[in-house]
Order: C-alpha cells, then sequence, then structure tokens
C-alpha cells in the first residue's frame, strides 16, 4: 500500500448515518486527496467517492421482527465486509451508528488488527449497559454526540471525544414565514400542525394513521387548522397520501425542506429519533410518539434504563416535551395531547425556551470536521 494512498470503510445502514458519513469523508478528503474509501452506505456516501460493496437501503431496520425479515440482506452484509477486510485490510474502519450490526463487524475487525473508529455511539448508557466493556476492548476511538457519553466511557477505559451534534453541521436557512407559506401553499392562519411519521416503513405503517386521526380530532377543534408531512427522503407521497384520505382537512406533503416546513408549524407530532433533535433546534413545541413490534417492545421494557426515550428529553435530562409509547400512542392520545398544548401559551414557550437549552447542550457545528482529524490521527499513527 502506498504511504501516501490511505485506504478507510466506512460502514452505516441508515440514511442518517449515510449523511453524517459523506460529510467526514469529504473532509477527510481536503485532508487526504487521495484517500480510498469502500463500503456499506446510501447515494450520498457514493455521491461523495465511496465505493459501495452494498447499498444500505435494505439494512435500515427496527426491532426483532423486522431485522428477521430482513436478515438475507443483514447477512450479506456481513459476508461482504468480512471478505473486503480479510482480502484486503483498510487502514482505519469508521462506524457510523447502526449498533447491533456494527458492533459484530467492529469485533472482527480488530481481531485482524484494523483500527476501529466509531461515530455516533450506542446508546448503551440506556439499555445493555454491560457491553461498555466489551466496546471498549474492539474500539479504538469513540466519537460521542452528547457530553454526557464521555464520563459514561471513561468508567470503562475507553477514551471517548464529544464532537459535538452532527445536526449542527446543517445549519438550516430558513425561510421568512410569508416566504415559506408562500412555498408551501399555506395560508397564515393557526394551528398549522406538522405530522412527522418517520424515515422507516415500520414507523410510517404504524405512526402515520394514529397521526391523521389526531389531525381529525385537531380539525375538529380548529377548524382553520392546517397539516404538513415533511416526507423524509425515499418516502412514497402516494402511500401517504391514500392513509391521509380520511382527513378532511388542507394537507401537504413537503419533500426535502424539512426545516422550513417545521419552521412554519406551531406544534409537531413527531416520531421519536433524530426528528425530535431536528425539531428542538428550531424550538417547536411537540409530541413525541413512536410504536414498535410488540416482542420487541416487551424485550425493551426488560432492557431500557432511562426513564424518557426521546432524545431531546435524554438531552435535557427531564421529559420537557410529553411521550406516547406504544399502546399510549393512539390517535386519541395524540389528539388530547396536542389539543392541550395549542390551548396552554404559558405551556408552550416554556417548552420553547427549554427545547433552546437542549439546542446549546448539542455543541456547536464542526462534528464532521472534528472526526476527521480523529480519523487523519489515526490513520497518520497507522501508515506511521
Amino acid at each position: 500500500m502506498s504511504a501516501h494512498s490511505p485506504s478507510i470503510m466506512i460502514v452505516t445502514g441508515e440514511a442518517s448515518g449515510d449523511h453524517h458519513g459523506a460529510l467526514v469523508l469529504q473532509a477527510l478528503k481536503a485532508r487526504f486527496p487521495d484517500v480510498r474509501c469502500c463500503g456499506i452506505g446510501g447515494d450520498e456516501l457514493q455521491r461523495s467517492g465511496m465505493h459501495l460493496l452494498q447499498h444500505n437501503r435494505k439494512l435500515a431496520v427496527v426491532g426483532v421482527v423486522e431485522v428477521l425479515s430482513h436478515a438475507s440482506h443483514i447477512l450479506r452484509a456481513f459476508r461482504v465486509l468480512r471478505k473486503a477486510i480479510r482480502t484486503s485490510p483498510p487502514d482505519l474502519i469508521i462506524f457510523i451508528d447502526y449498533p447491533d450490526f456494527n458492533l459484530r463487524m467492529a469485533a472482527y475487525a480488530s481481531r485482524r488488527g484494523v483500527p476501529v473508529l466509531y461515530y455516533i455511539s450506542p446508546q448503551i448508557w440506556a439499555w445493555r449497559q454491560g457491553r461498555a466493556k466489551k466496546i471498549a476492548r474492539i474500539v479504538d476511538t469513540m466519537a460521542v454526540i452528547f457530553p454526557f457519553e464521555v464520563p459514561f466511557y471513561a468508567k470503562v477505559g475507553l477514551k471517548a471525544h464529544f464532537v459535538g451534534h452532527p445536526l449542527m453541521d446543517r445549519a438550516p436557512d430558513l425561510l421568512a414565514r410569508t416566504a415559506a407559506l408562500e412555498r408551501f401553499a399555506l395560508t397564515d392562519t393557526w394551528p398549522i400542525v406538522g405530522l412527522l411519521p418517520g424515515s422507516r416503513a415500520g414507523e410510517i405503517r404504524r405512526l402515520l394513521g394514529p397521526m391523521i386521526t389526531a389531525a381529525v380530532r385537531i380539525h375538529a377543534r380548529y377548524p382553520d387548522a392546517q397539516f404538513i408531512i415533511p416526507a423524509a427522503p425515499g418516502v412514497s407521497h402516494k402511500r401517504i397520501m391514500a392513509a391521509a384520505a380520511a382527513l378532511q382537512a388542507p394537507l401537504r406533503v413537503i419533500p426535502g425542506d424539512f426545516y422550513n416546513a417545521v419552521n412554519c408549524c406551531d406544534i409537531a407530532l413527531v416520531t421519536s429519533g433524530t426528528a425530535t433533535l431536528q425539531t428542538a433546534l428550531l424550538e417547536k413545541p411537540m409530541i413525541i410518539v413512536y410504536r414498535i413490534s410488540p416482542l420487541t417492545y416487551f424485550l425493551g421494557r426488560m432492557l431500557i434504563r432511562v426513564p424518557c426515550i426521546g432524545l431531546a428529553n435524554i438531552v435535557a435530562g427531564e421529559k420537557i416535551v410529553p411521550e406516547l409509547i406504544q399502546h399510549e400512542a393512539t390517535g386519541e392520545r395524540i389528539a388530547d395531547e396536542a389539543l392541550a398544548l395549542l390551548s396552554d401559551d404559558t405551556r408552550r414557550s416554556k417548552m420553547q425556551r427549554q427545547l433552546g437549552e437542549v439546542k446549546q447542550a448539542l455543541g456547536g457545528p464542526g462534528a464532521s470536521e472534528r472526526i476527521a482529524d480523529l480519523a487523519a490521527e489515526m490513520l497518520n499513527r497507522r501508515r506511521a
């Protein structure tokens, strides 16, 4: 291998990781213009110059039942990566999120002597904390996106670097309200409610229906209410509109402009996940909802060790946003919470202030650059 041509591998199983990985690869290319990169990712990593060993479109699943239904794609990804590491070991592997898959591959890479940089830590502080010692044995450098994760890993002797949250690298270019309303064909009436049913097929299947039911009830109370769905990339608009056919109220499906769409909203109904932090960055009052398969939920209840599941609440250290999980995530309950929030100006103002504090806790922009610095340091050590 040429001393001037480093080789890296990036592995991520979801669309958000694909985006974060693309930013890291672009930053690494500024430091190593001839860097060679292969791995598992999506369209953004491919456009940034990574050779895809396998596309990750079939890997983004959550829950025991869902994983079993996608087992063939996941097993193929394992085989492809193991072969690549065995036959042409890279100088560094960057694993991004996607822990159940990536931790197994990190163990394999570690046994093969390949340095491992893990970006976006598995949420072991929430469940299965016993994995921390194993992670410390197989990961050389851990890059974390929440400040409270640093002391957690220090307890097991793993050096963790707080790099800030990658969402802070995507400073939204927000339109003025009048311009945004015009772009989305909305009128300046109150309230505008965002429905954010998630990006995975299972999330949309379980949560869009209850959100639509809640919207019907909200519209009955507020006849001028409007509803928007900022559709995640790859989500079928036809499928959304078919599910929303029962809603006799103004509805817009808005592709590719999440921040401007949510910024128009007075409140949002948000599927638990990264979208809660994105909504927090805009300081928009919200209600967090989530449903998974009954088996996954049963197992999770035995393992999860945190009082909240919404990332905005976890960062805040308290439940500042209501959460409706599993059997509570019905259209009726969601509507009740939404109507209570819409009718209470003081509560909405308090929530906005607390979400502003969450935003401050996520750190400043530059996460991708800091990851690239860590990767460059590891590459230089390896090549030396």
